[in-house]
């Protein structure tokens, strides 16, 4: 890998760190769909944002985004549909409660909504990273092995430097998890909050 450049060149990129996925009171928690190892990740990671900012970084958030369609239901993929079904009007509205970073993280310096795994894909993140003089991002949030994964590839091919925080990441198992970190080390550098947190 790269040498790491200088802090005004780094952002972290906070993936889908979002209420309704991570709030008690949010779409995946009314829907069943919670986990422990993902409802640790903003107080974890909420140090090292703070970090970012004090050193002159930008802390940059994805927020997963279901924009309303006729008469207001949201568009959902249908992959996404099959797999959370609970998904309702309403839920990651543009906006909305549901579509904002959790507390404990906000507020970014800047936010990006996006519509797929991927936060590049049909989204302003790369022109927003490049007009920000952005070279290297250290990547944490959900779900490792979809929103992270996907992005992290995809700043990879073009050109961004990549660090995957290990533990600043999470799935809905430990073993998928693990399974996507170590897909991961080809595109990325792997580390972890800690170890990041001492190389500022």
């Amino acid at each position: 890998m790269s040498a790491i450049p200088s802090i005004d060149k780094r952002a972290l990129l906070l993936v889908d760190l979002q209420n309704d996925f991570i709030h008690p009171e949010g779409a995946y928690a009314r829907g069943g769909a919670k986990s422990a190892d993902i409802a640790a990740l903003p107080a974890r990671l909420k140090p090292l944002a703070d970090a970012f900012r004090a050193k002159g970084g930008l802390v940059v958030a994805t927020l997963f985004t279901l924009s309303p369609g006729r008469g207001g239901e949201p568009i959902v993929s249908p992959h996404l549909k099959k797999l959370r079904p609970f998904i309702a009007k309403g839920d990651f509205l543009p906006g909305g409660w549901g579509q904002q970073l959790v507390d404990d993280l906000a507020h970014a310096d800047i936010a990006v909504e996006k519509v797929a795994f991927s936060a590049f894909y049909m989204s302003r993140l790369e022109w927003v990273l490049r007009k920000s003089g952005i070279e290297h991002l250290t990547v944490g949030g959900i779900v490792t092995n979809g929103g992270v994964a996907s992005t992290v590839r995809e700043a990879h091919v073009r050109d961004l430097g990549v660090t995957v925080l290990e533990d600043g990441c999470a799935a809905f198992s430990e073993k998928t998890h693990d399974e996507a970190i170590a897909g991961l080390r080809s595109v990325a550098e792997i580390s972890t909050i800690e170890k990041v947190m001492a190389g500022l």
